[in-house]
């Protein structure tokens, strides 16, 4: 009986490792992500992953080059919704059989060629190939975005180089050219040189890139898509650097990592209390309560409710609320000013200073 049981645990074993070898690999591990992982969070998890498993910053590891075709393959599935469909339904093998599955490198057409180590390619080796112009592009974003995250495409018509027909002269430059005159005499000339190149011609194409707003970017930090920029007719084509602007915001307005708004009380609520709801650019609720009495100019501060820190979403700044009173619009008869006296029981003040330089 034993026997039998070891058996059929055994024939289990062997139908799961057949099982998981058809279904093929598992992109939902290779990104680290849950079944139920939107979009945003694919997009996000590939754009991390793509960073850390390049090969070019991971020379040492023989697997580099097969973990990040890994990558690519499960970005291109899972963020196609047909694609992604079919693999739950069925795993890798069904995006195969069907012919869904094309290898290319999303990398590219996602982030075009993305510069990973932030020095415009000096790890390649340092070359004095000319270079095309950079093109600047202020992406206008909101708040919300600033705060959440998003991810906002943009197309650009860009000249490309196509091979055409005959040769034309290329690099040309200037060399210096020794002739011997004879009877022990030689004249040093500048002459131009240039070599013979394929002819070229010029073609617009529309390409469509995704630019990625992480929460907590500021003004003016800059997206580089290397390669993406003008065209030189000798060289490398330019970047595309695309900054961060931000839109102004109805509600509130941001101060590197802090917020603040203003908020108006009525004369009632400042003197016996209130409780209100703020909406925050996630769309939380803060909560906001007093029970004393709030002086116009009152500012109160909401620890942890500000922009977060690009570096660690982790962390927030602080939201700061000032409090302006807004006084009835109606004349009080004699007999309400008399209640508010008795009511108040203040002396009259009148003290007069200077209120800018101070008292």
């Amino acid at each position: 009986m034993a026997g039998y049981k070891l058996f059929y645990i055994v024939l289990l074993n062997l139908a799961l490792c057949l099982t998981v070898s058809l279904a093929g690999r598992d992109f939902y591990g290779i990104l680290g992500i849950s079944k139920s992982a939107s979009t945003h969070a694919i997009k996000k998890a590939y754009r991390r992953l793509a960073k850390e498993l390049h090969p070019d910053k991971n020379q040492n590891d023989p697997e580099a080059s097969q973990k990040f075709q890994d990558l690519g393959a499960a970005y291109e599935v899972l963020s196609d919704e047909s694609k992604r469909a079919l693999y739950d339904k069925c795993g890798e093998e069904c995006l195969k059989k069907d012919g869904m599955m094309n290898n290319q490198d999303p990398f590219a057409s996602f982030f075009g060629d993305f510069d990973f180590f932030g020095d415009g390619g000096s790890h390649r080796g340092e070359r004095q190939t000319p270079k095309g112009s950079n093109v600047i592009f202020d992406l206008s974003v909101t708040l919300e975005e600033l705060y959440s995250g998003n991810f906002v495409e943009i197309t650009r018509n860009k000249p490309v180089m196509k091979q055409a027909s005959g040769t034309r002269k290329c690099n040309c430059r200037q060399e210096l050219v020794t002739r011997n005159l004879g009877s022990g005499r030689f004249q040093m000339t500048q002459q131009t040189v240039c070599s013979e190149c394929p002819n070229v011609v010029f073609v617009n194409e529309e390409r469509t890139l995704e630019v990625e707003i992480e929460p907590g970017m500021v003004d003016g930090q800059e997206t580089k898509f290397t390669a993406e920029g003008e065209p030189h007719l000798d060289g490398e084509p330019g970047d595309l650097i695309v900054k961060i602007k931000t839109q102004p915001h109805p509600i509130f307005e941001r101060k590197e990592h802090d917020l603040y708004t203003n908020v108006t009380i009525t004369l009632q609520d400042a003197l016996i209390g209130f409780e209100l709801e703020i909406p925050h650019l996630d769309g939380h609720k803060v909560q906001v309560q007093r029970e004393k009495i709030t002086k116009p100019g009152s500012r109160m501060r909401k620890k942890g409710e500000g922009m977060p820190f690009y570096e660690n979403n982790n962390l927030h700044g602080n939201l700061y609320i000032t409090f302006d009173v807004a006084f009835p619009e109606k004349d009080l008869t004699d007999s309400e000013k008399e209640d508010i006296k008795k009511l108040l029981n203040q002396s009259s003040i009148n003290r007069i200073y200077n209120g800018i330089h101070g008292e």
